[in-house]
């Protein structure tokens, strides 16, 4: 009988189960029938050209403006309702299935927290230079998966995410964001991002398109640069990122270029961008960065965001209208701009997979940002073997400065993530925008304590030198932790560190010979005293879980193998610019000269001019060593391979980076043009292949629009960094196109 009863059961379950399917099934395809652009089958160009012709006119506008949906409202704009509080929102048009746009900030985490939406919290990324100097494509995926995936468990289903401007301008408060100074490296970590946060079926932008690369008199200025020189440098950045990522979106600077509007410059998005590359998706506006209805919309801007508080007025609506009416700006056009928006809906899943409330798993993603950092965390000095840390034989360890009692420093402005517990060190100026000052509540001197249980682990805040010096001269080892906020809207008039921590420096390392310092920064900064200490590691804004992974690196049980994405200047006198003008104050001026340095951005600036920086691109220090045979250079036509083998020598376990670099018939620098990195157990090696991107080996014709390779005898050399290089392997290349 027990039997029969469970057949029983199982065949009415089995029923039960093929009628929901086959409800499901009929449902899904009545809703296909009556709406055929929900079907999966078709293209995403397909799907939004059937979606578009069931829309009105008012609907159509609807879709090509965002509402602010921040909390610093004015009075005359009421919050949307509907919407997450956020960045940006665009309503659903429910008649049609098609949902909100809910956008958020999110260069390094889901921004949209706590300062909108009080106790809410997401995961922190560490700074995005730490991404791009893990030089793994695989890091940075899995960082933008993270943000994606928890941006969508928040409802979230855009984000404001892909910075991509280059370091010509190391004081530049929003480096922080970015990664770094060349356009391969740039472009392969930005766009692996890019496409970890689309898989989550979230839209990424790729921002700030173009030469948005100050932040003094950002709302103004006008980057003047040649057409050779941008094609080479930022724009190919872009280029290749938007290749690699296929991102749904491309947000158009506050600056201008040339003269021009970032965000109603023709050549950008409508030469450049829409017919040179064939992007098909869409433009939408920095906040604040339209001027115009039909100069913009016919220069190729898809959709305004949050006019209504950010903008002069609402251009994409009466403005937009009348010039409609008047012929200034055609119906297919605006056709084209809903067409765009919808086909990255539809590409990145939007309407398959909506975004709403789901569980969260905090420390799996605390485990990813960790871990970058672990990736990121660039050795930049290690005089006698002082790292890693002996921490089952130090007996006393000083911790200084920094706040390092509490938590790590984050950058300030639009992309700043609130971690779980919120801000360690609260009411730190300034509190308003770009701030507030933040302060992840990831602790490193907890983190060294679990990591040295024997070791008696002190603190000395710094702001005593005297009483951090004392601590250090009793400890065995002193461990110097030295901050420099910055933020988006503001930049620094030079490179040193703020608060008289330079003093405090050169005093414990006076104190103590075995000092070691621990960079938390935006960028590069003045180290006077970088002979006298023992240890430099470079951590940027450290990001979530941070003190951990700076104890790991420290005490050795991860090893550091970041390498710089950034050149690092000696002084102010070798940079192309020795001052940003009105950095300090008063009127910046009408323009930046960015044709003084071209495409020669870091260390091929340095390279052309014959200046040796204090540290140079791709350098970094590991606690095992590496060896690199020789070249091998392939050529297929145009195409050229490159082979090395590369062999830890050294007793631990560790990552290194191949970097390869082509010197170009009359090039004064030489240029990145494939890299790859390889993580070896003591005595492994590996051989490693690497295909050279055929743009680096092309100069961009401005003349004939495209890329030429000019021919002649190109020089491949190969190394750890881009000033430590092996014999040059010279190659003979036929005039070609890439």
């Amino acid at each position: 009988m027990k039997s029969k009863a469970a057949a029983l059961r199982c065949t009415v379950l089995k029923s039960a189960i093929v009628m929901g399917l086959c409800m499901w099934a009929g449902m899904a395809a009545s809703q296909t029938t009556t709406r055929p652009w929900n079907d999966n089958t078709l293209s995403p160009d397909a799907r939004a050209k059937l979606l578009l012709a069931q829309l009105t006119q008012d609907e159509k506008f609807q879709l090509i403006r965002s509402y602010y949906a921040g909390p610093d409202r004015p009075a005359t704009a009421p919050f949307p309702k509907g919407a997450i509080a956020s960045a940006g929102y665009v309503p659903p048009i429910e008649r049609l299935g098609i949902p909100a746009l809910e956008e958020s900030d999110a260069g390094l985490g889901v921004a949209s927290s706590d300062r909108m939406r009080p106790g809410d919290h997401a995961t922190p990324l560490p700074a995005g230079p730490v991404t791009a100097a893990s030089w793994d494509p695989q890091v940075a995926y899995r960082g933008g998966a993270m943000i994606g995936s928890e941006a969508h468990s928040k409802g979230f289903n855009v984000l404001l995410a892909g910075g991509i401007n280059l370091t010509r301008e190391p004081r530049n408060g929003r480096n922080f964001e970015y990664a770094g100074e060349d356009p391969l490296l740039a472009a392969t970590i930005v766009g692996q991002a890019i496409r970890g946060i689309q898989d989550q079926h979230v839209i990424s932008t790729i921002k700030h398109y173009a030469l948005n690369d100050q932040e003094t008199g950002r709302n103004t200025i006008s980057a003047q640069i040649g057409e050779q020189a941008m094609r080479e440098s930022d724009l190919l950045a872009f280029e290749l990122a938007i290749e690699i990522g296929k991102p749904g979106s491309v947000m158009c600077s506050y600056n201008k270029i040339n003269g021009d509007w970032a965000c109603e410059n023709d050549y950008l998005m409508n030469q450049v961008l829409k017919r040179d590359w064939k992007y098909p998706g869409f433009v939408m506006s920095d906040w604040g960065g339209v001027h115009s209805a039909a100069k913009s919309v016919n220069a190729g801007l898809d959709q305004e965001s949050a006019g209504e508080v950010f903008d002069k007025e609402v251009y994409f609506d009466a403005p937009l209208r009348a010039a409609l009416a008047k012929g200034e700006v055609k119906q297919a056009r605006l056709d084209d701009m809903v067409q765009r928006i919808l086909r990255s809906m539809f590409a990145a899943g939007l309407f398959q997979y909506p975004a709403g409330k789901a569980p969260i798993d905090s420390q799996a993603n605390l485990k990813v940002a960790r871990e970058t950092l672990e990736d990121g965390a660039v050795l930049l000095r290690n005089e006698n073997a002082l790292l890693p840390l002996d921490v089952n034989k130090l007996q006393s360890i000083a911790v200084i400065g920094a706040h390092a009692d509490k938590g790590v420093l984050a950058g300030g402005g639009s992309s700043l993530v609130t971690a779980m517990g919120g801000n360690a060190v609260p009411g730190i100026a300034p509190t308003t925008w770009p701030g507030p000052v933040m302060y992840h509540p990831y602790a490193p001197l907890k983190a060294l304590r679990d990591a040295a249980p024997k070791a008696s682990v002190q603190y000395a805040e710094g702001n005593d030198v005297a009483a951090a010096a004392a601590l250090a001269a009793k400890s065995q080892v002193a461990v110097v932790f030295v901050q420099k906020w910055q933020a988006e809207s503001i930049d620094t008039a030079d490179l040193s560190l703020p608060d008289n921590q330079d003093a405090l420096v050169e005093a414990v390392a006076k104190a103590n010979p075995h000092t070691i310092v621990v960079l938390e920064n935006s960028g590069p900064v003045a180290m006077p005293w970088l002979e006298r200490v023992g240890a430099v590691l470079e951590t940027w804004y450290p990001g979530g879980d941070g003190g951990k992974a700076i104890a790991n690196l420290l005490s050795g049980k991860v090893n550091p193998s970041g390498r710089l994405p950034v050149s690092w200047p000696g002084d102010l006198s070798q940079l192309p610019r020795r001052d940003i003008p009105g950095v300090t104050g008063g009127t910046p001026p009408e323009t930046v000269d960015y044709a003084i340095e071209g495409a020669n951005v870091g260390y091929r600036w340095y390279q052309a001019k014959g200046i040796k920086p204090l540290f140079p691109f791709g350098f970094g220090l590991s606690y095992t060593q590496f060896k690199h045979g020789d070249l091998k250079v392939d050529a297929k036509g145009t195409q050229l391979q490159a082979t090395v083998d590369v062999t830890n020598t050294g007793s631990r376990a560790g990552a290194d980076v191949a970097q390869v670099y082509v010197h170009v018939p009359g090039a004064k620098s030489a240029r990145l043009a494939g890299y790859a990195k390889v993580f070896l157990k003591p005595g492994e090696h590996r051989t490693l292949t690497i295909p050279l991107e055929p743009r680096l080996l092309a100069d961009f014709d401005a003349g004939k629009h495209e890329w030429v390779i000019r021919g002649g005898q190109y020089s491949v050399s190969e190394g750890p960094s881009s000033a430590d290089l092996g014999a040059p392997v010279n190659v003979q290349l036929p005039t070609a196109r890439p």
